[in-house]
């Protein structure tokens, strides 16, 4: 991975390309984001790049991350992420990271928060069948049927049960870059991408492309 960027989702439209189809993609407000930490393998026994994106008031962090960026001589930032990169020599304290670091045609992995539903069924979060709707068979319908068998006469462990459905970390892998507007730091990709419209993301070289 040898570049990355903090973005914002803003939504899914269509554009068309030179041939006239149409091309699903998802918006994203791609920086600036501001180099607020570099580790190296001498202090930190490691290489990384601290990015900040997206300006707040300094009352609304916390003495801890407002003491970080003042150190480090840069502005409030609301969302730090640290990404670790093949090489940070280009990378230097204060620096700022745009869109353009990308381009048109490349592979990209984006990194979201998925959508919360809250505790849901087993129908609803895992597809499971709902019961006959037949005569005789009910009133409930959407609920799971038997739960297991009479030996062992227990459930196992991971049974795919109710539960908290959402909210979860998830990273879509290969996504094509499809535009790239530097000046207002939109960057439209290829495709759905996880969270609701507004949800920050992390943008990165594809590692399996």
């Amino acid at each position: 991975m040898k570049k990355a960027i903090i973005g914002k989702k803003l939504g899914m439209t269509q554009i068309f390309d030179e041939k006239g189809n149409v091309i699903p993609v998802t918006v994203i407000e791609a920086g600036p984001c501001v180099v607020s930490q570099i580790k190296t393998n001498e202090k930190d026994g490691y290489e990384a790049v601290q990015l900040g994106f997206m300006d707040v008031a300094e009352r609304k962090l916390s003495k801890a991350e407002a003491g970080h960026l003042k150190k480090a001589g840069v502005s409030m930032k609301k969302h730090l992420k640290e990404f670790r990169l093949d090489d940070i020599s280009g990378y230097k304290l204060g620096d700022t990271v745009t869109a353009d670091i990308f381009a048109a045609g490349e592979k990209v992995d984006i990194t979201g928060i998925t959508k919360g539903h809250g505790y849901t069924g087993a129908i609803k979060r895992w597809n499971q069948h709902t019961l006959m709707k037949t005569h005789g068979v009910g009133p409930i319908h959407r609920q799971s049927g038997s739960m297991g068998v009479i030996d062992p006469a227990r459930i196992f462990k991971n049974k795919h049960m109710a539960g908290q459905y959402g909210s979860e970390q998830v990273t879509v892998l290969n996504l094509a870059v499809a535009k790239i507007d530097a000046e207002k730091n939109i960057i439209a990709v290829k495709g759905a991408i996880p969270g609701a419209k507004g949800g920050i993301v992390f943008i990165r070289n594809a590692v399996k492309a």
